[in-house]
């Protein structure tokens, strides 16, 4: 089965220029991409921006009628919230998961601008020692400037499985971030890399397959090892640069060169054992 470990659903389109059907990235539009190409499962991360105060909840009902087929991260202290970094954050996650029984995940959204020590700060371990005691994931959207900070705390909690958005958000040509990246990829065996959002990579450009977002890819893929690399489509975000099938063609036919058994895990076998209870010592996924 093929899991989209990266999408978003929302009530109304969140982004300009506005559509003329707001609903154009809605959890119905979702499935229907989904059964038009292929895809089994899509793990839904939830963001509570422009007109859709509070996803988490919209998300979780659309998948409580989705029959399994949508697994939603509810998005905790994003930036976009006014109690991001606020005190008090361990509290605001612990009644998080309380009103949302049976997640899987959540997603935390760091200001990308700024330095990344929340993470290491005793309120953030706090929360990352939560989420890895509940045996949850955590997706996490960061830069190649909080590489250290954000491979650190990998290491205080390593029964947390942390899955990075967009490639890390490495520029193509950027060759002193990608770096940074790849140092930070060794030895974290619980630090996961999604190949997802490929045209943050390129200003967004529509030169499909987005060579040299390409080129970022496979230089992080043979950083992480096929092991820890997950497909995402960013679905619908990436209908601002690419079509939903593109955004899995763009890593099954285009990606980083991989044998069959490391692509089934890519396009959803790391996936869905990360969702079943990941442990670092289980080894390579089906193992």
């Amino acid at each position: 089965m093929i899991l989209d470990a990266h999408c978003h659903a929302w009530t109304r389109w969140p982004y300009r220029p506005a559509v003329p059907d707001p609903g154009r990235g809605s959890a119905a539009n979702l499935l229907w991409e989904m059964e038009r190409n292929g895809v089994g499962r899509a793990v839904v991360i939830c963001a509570g921006i422009d007109g859709n105060p509070d996803n988490a909840a919209d998300v979780a009902a659309e998948a409580a009628r989705s029959d399994g087929r949508l697994v939603p991260f509810a998005d905790f202290d994003c930036r976009w919230h006014e109690t991001h970094h606020a005190p008090g954050a361990p509290g605001r996650l612990a009644a998080l998961l309380d009103r949302f029984p049976g997640l899987r995940g959540v997603t935390h959204y760091l200001d990308e601008d700024a330095p990344a020590g929340w993470l290491l700060s005793e309120e953030g371990l706090a929360c990352l020692a939560l989420l890895e005691r509940t045996g949850l994931v955590l997706s996490l959207a960061t830069g190649p400037a909080q590489a250290e900070a954000v491979a650190e705390a990998a290491a205080r909690v390593p029964r947390l499985p942390i899955l990075v958005h967009h490639l890390w958000r490495v520029p193509a040509g950027d060759e002193a971030a990608l770096a940074r990246v790849a140092r930070v990829a060794t030895g974290r065996p619980n630090l996961f890399l999604k190949l997802s959002g490929f045209g943050y990579a390129v200003a967004e450009g529509w030169d499909f397959p987005l060579p040299g977002a390409q080129a970022v890819a496979r230089a992080l893929a043979a950083a992480f090892g096929p092991d820890r690399l997950l497909w995402g489509s960013d679905w619908p975000v990436c209908t601002r640069y690419m079509t939903h099938r593109q955004a899995l063609e763009i890593v099954r036919r285009h990606g980083p060169a991989l044998p069959p058994a490391a692509m089934e895990a890519v396009l959803g076998g790391t996936m869905a054992r990360l969702l079943e209870g990941w442990r670092p010592d289980r080894g390579r996924p089906g193992a």
